[in-house]
């Protein structure tokens, strides 16, 4: 059972990663395929991702999955929040009965240095440019400001979000132990919303959630 990680957030709140490693077949004895999905190995992560809520929460109702406009997976009753990411070998999900939520994962990967420009603002990009001379930990950096920016806005949940100016960061990123990262950011569309996300760095996994 390739359950790579598991974090309880609190007792209403809970994430995971799945590692793939199983057929479809694995999943399809739990998981009902609505979406129609036609590559195979999108597909097999469609499969995971939705395979972990209720290996989370074992009450989590999958058929009842509606897809909004924005395309953003919900539950009409609202019972449980919920949130899935998914790259490479990996799919990841957060869900809460309380709180809204947002993840993302994403491979470090040099491509995103040259896509930066699209969702970094002047100040963040001043911030990253302080560790240009370690590229290793610049590249990390830029990683986990990309993922926090998708785990808004999956949290936020709307669409039509600016990831430069909608979503700022709003002060110094806290390295913690562990590879763990805590970063204060602001949302900011129809009001001002303060959010704390926080980072993980599995190398070379980036795991970045949000729950407010």
């Amino acid at each position: 059972m390739p359950l790579f990680y598991q974090q309880i957030i609190d007792e209403n709140t809970k994430l995971g990663i799945w590692r793939i490693e199983e057929p479809e077949d694995f999943f399809l004895k739990k998981v009902p395929l609505k979406k129609d999905v036609s590559h195979p190995y999108k597909r097999l992560q469609h499969l995971a991702g939705r395979y972990l809520l209720p290996t989370l929460f074992a009450d989590f109702p999958l058929s009842e999955i509606e897809i909004a406009d924005t395309r953003k997976p919900f539950l009409p009753n609202e019972k449980f929040h919920f949130s899935i990411s998914h790259c490479g070998n990996f799919a990841a999900a957060i869900v809460s009965t309380k709180r809204r939520v947002g993840i993302d994962v994403e491979l470090v990967t040099s491509r995103l240095e040259k896509i930066s420009s699209k969702f970094l603002n002047a100040n963040e990009k001043s911030v990253l440019d302080g560790w240009s001379y370690l590229p290793h930990v610049h590249l990390q950096l830029v990683a986990l400001m990309w993922s926090a920016k998708e785990a808004v806005f999956k949290w936020y949940g709307n669409g039509e979000v600016d990831f430069k100016q909608h979503m700022r960061l709003n002060g110094p990123i806290s390295i913690l132990a562990r590879d763990a990262a805590t970063l204060p950011f602001v949302f900011e569309k129809e009001k001002l919303i303060p959010l704390t996300v926080h980072g993980k760095l599995f190398r070379p996994l980036m795991m970045v959630w949000v729950a407010d």
